[in-house]
């Protein structure tokens, strides 16, 4: 009994100092970062690289937060939001449906499969042009693009992740009378939550991309519009601005995004273990 209580004390104090150290190789590869940044201006200013292509930490620093108390800033960082979470949503929903109607109609996903990894596996922004002419070039261009890149990864996920569920948990609806509704609602949604929100958090990295991407071609607004002004007018401190800002909300997304897969994988046994209760019911 004492030597199982030593492992038990002894386990957490493991993971602490791992933990603890984790943090230390974070923070020593941004100072790592920060000090060939530095370096890389620095030479620029000496005219060994091209000059001002790579500006010091400060002036990007002094430009951020340039960016954050202007006021034309927060209606471009509006547009882009729109467009993304618009996009975002209006995909992952199609997606989600059609994920789990390939699931659990064979049928369907064969004839249906082989179109899906065609088109999948194409840069969606050849689609640019049609979107153009069919959406116009404004807003609506942008949440079509960002909905067609959300689609595809979650479709996929979603797919796969109803594919791979364990048999036991089928044979154990079948042995409850459960009808396909039912069989969906209890035990496919629970079983497939991690593969589920994998391909959501991988849908919302690419739809950001995809709805930048049609700003910098085609836009009046969004920040993809700002930064490709930035780079014309070769105002590049700015330019790393929005550059950084984007970086920050898209890794503060993924964080949320991460925070909500740990929750889930931590719950989904007693989520399981509920749905089969009240299937028993």
């Amino acid at each position: 009994m004492a030597q199982a209580g030593v492992v038990r004390t002894a386990a957490p104090a493991i993971a602490t100092d791992r933990e603890a150290s984790v943090f230390r190789i974070r923070v020593l590869t941004v100072i790592c970062l920060l000090v060939a940044w530095e370096g890389l201006a620095a030479l620029g200013a000496l005219e060994i690289l091209y000059g001002d292509v790579i500006p010091s930490s400060w002036k990007i620093a002094v430009a951020v937060w340039g960016e954050v108390t202007a006021a034309d800033f927060y209606r471009d960082l509006g547009i882009t939001f729109a467009e993304h979470i618009v996009g975002f949503i209006v995909g992952s929903a199609i997606a989600l449906a059609l994920g789990i109607a390939m699931g659990v109609n064979p049928l369907l996903r064969k004839a249906i499969e082989p179109y899906l990894n065609a088109i999948g596996s194409t840069p969606k922004i050849i689609f640019l042009p049609i979107l153009f002419l069919v959406f116009g070039t404004g807003i609506d261009s942008k949440m079509a693009k960002g909905a067609l890149s959300a689609f595809f990864p979650v479709v996929f996920s979603t797919a796969l992740g109803m594919i791979l569920i364990n048999p036991v948990l089928l044979r154990v609806g079948q042995s409850f009378n459960l009808n396909r509704w039912q069989t969906v609602v209890k035990i496919y949604i629970p079983a497939m939550v991690n593969p589920v929100i994998t391909g959501l958090r991988l849908g919302m990295a690419i739809t950001v991309i995809g709805v930048l991407v049609a700003e910098l071609k085609f836009a009046d607004g969004g920040l993809g519009y700002r930064l490709g002004n930035y780079y014309e007018q070769f105002r590049i401190a700015e330019m790393y601005a929005i550059i950084l800002i984007i970086f920050a909300l898209a890794a503060l997304a993924n964080m949320g995004m991460t925070r909500l897969q740990t929750y889930a994988n931590r719950h989904q046994g007693g989520a399981g273990a509920h749905s089969l209760s009240v299937a028993t019911n």
